[in-house]
């Protein structure tokens, strides 16, 4: 009697072939993968580096970043590659990849995969189809990218300098006109300054529900109406009265040290103790997400079609899902970034992992971070940094 097709498939993701997992660690062996991922954030270098003495150590794979100022980068490479006849030994092995890049080489055909399903570690994710680490941005992963941190979007405050926070987007409005040049975004074309747009945009849109569909003419101009106007008149209170913006995150937490800005925004709810952890951030600094919640979504790795060295960037994908790995991950004296792996999954040794991390004062708890909103469908991410650009650089 054959199976119904879902439990089949239950099946497969509960149980890795192992014999076929063994040959993929044998071919692996002697491998060097060139893992393209964002650089400008110096905690999460530094994290890849040690992910290079693990895999090196146990599997003897190599893991040679590639730092990116932009994600595009990497998939324009691929791109070029696939449009030259390169079908192989392409120069690209892994991608820390979004949700945008993530769908234009989905539509592509630039991924190699599925391979999510065939990695041991697979087992401590929730797979279910509706679940954060099977959809991206909307679209689903169908095992075609493989989770590695959790990204929630909150702000970081000074405590020393704001007694209470604004806690919604109107709140911003209304506490930045108070507060003339205390506040600022990164500029939209990074990641950073566009979930800013889209946090609002969430809050502000008539219905938001059409944010889930791919946009039109028609849904951006009614959605995004009230955004202009709401924009508008927070432009001229920013810091440097909105005419220039800090480049990314980085630049913005700084500026929050340096006492230049009062508030700061974060795509990592652990990012501010971990920065007050080094000495970067004061101690009196504070996290928080706005009660209505906030975009929250899952960061992943993925492997062009054409990868040279697709067998070590799975066992590089399979160790970032230890259990351990996504221990250290967690640890605010080493990255902070919040683990993808389903606790129920867990076993209690694992669970002791995470239950012997250190806090801090600026750590928020789950409950602390509320609601997770869904991103946007990914077109809408490009049409509205588009269109802000449009409105607001000439």
């Amino acid at each position: 009697m054959r199976l119904p097709l879902i439990a089949t498939l239950a099946m497969t993701l509960a149980t890795p072939a192992l014999a076929d997992w063994q040959q993929t660690l044998d071919a692996a062996k002697g491998q060097t993968v060139f893992f393209n991922a964002w650089g400008g954030d110096e905690r999460t270098n530094a994290f890849i580096a040690w992910v290079d003495t693990q895999v090196s150590e146990k599997y003897g794979v190599h893991v040679q970043q590639v730092k990116l100022s932009d994600t595009a980068e990497a998939v324009t490479r691929v791109i070029s590659e696939k449009a030259a006849g390169k079908t192989d030994n392409g120069s690209v092995d892994l991608i820390w990849i979004n949700g945008p890049n993530f769908l234009s080489m989905k539509e592509q055909g630039l991924l190699f995969g599925p391979f999510v399903a065939e990695m041991p570690n697979a087992r401590y994710l929730d797979l279910s189809p509706t679940s954060a680490a099977s959809v991206d941005f909307t679209v689903p992963v169908e095992g075609m990218e493989s989770p590695w941190r959790l990204a929630k979007f909150v702000f970081n405050y000074d405590s020393a300098r704001v007694m209470e926070p604004p806690r919604s987007i109107d709140a911003f409005l209304a506490w930045s006109k108070a507060n003339p040049g205390r506040f600022t975004h990164p500029a939209v074309s990074n990641y950073m300054g566009a979930t800013f747009l889209k946090q609002a945009l969430i809050e502000l849109a008539p219905d938001a529900s059409v944010l889930q569909k791919p946009v039109t003419d028609a849904t951006f101009d009614a959605t995004v109406a009230p955004l202009w106007a709401w924009y508008d008149d927070l432009r001229p209170t920013l810091w440097r009265g909105g005419e220039t913006f800090p480049e990314n995150g980085s630049v913005l937490q700084q500026m929050l040290n340096d006492g230049e800005i009062d508030i700061s925004m974060a795509f990592d709810p652990a990012s501010a103790a971990a920065a007050i952890e080094q000495g970067l951030l004061p101690e009196t600094v504070r996290t928080y997400a706005l009660d209505g919640g906030s975009i929250g979504n899952i960061s992943f790795v993925a492997i062009p079609f054409n990868a040279a060295n697709a067998e070590g960037a799975q066992v590089v994908a399979n160790f970032l899902l230890e259990p351990a790995t996504q221990a250290h991950a967690q640890d605010i004296t080493v990255m902070g970034s919040f683990s993808v792996l389903d606790p129920a999954k867990l076993g209690d040794d694992d669970k002791a992992l995470f239950a012997a991390l250190p806090s801090s004062p600026a750590l928020p708890t789950n409950e602390d971070l509320g609601a997770t909103l869904l991103e946007p469908h990914a077109s809408w991410m490009t049409r509205l940094t588009e269109a802000w650009a449009e409105r607001y650089t000439k």
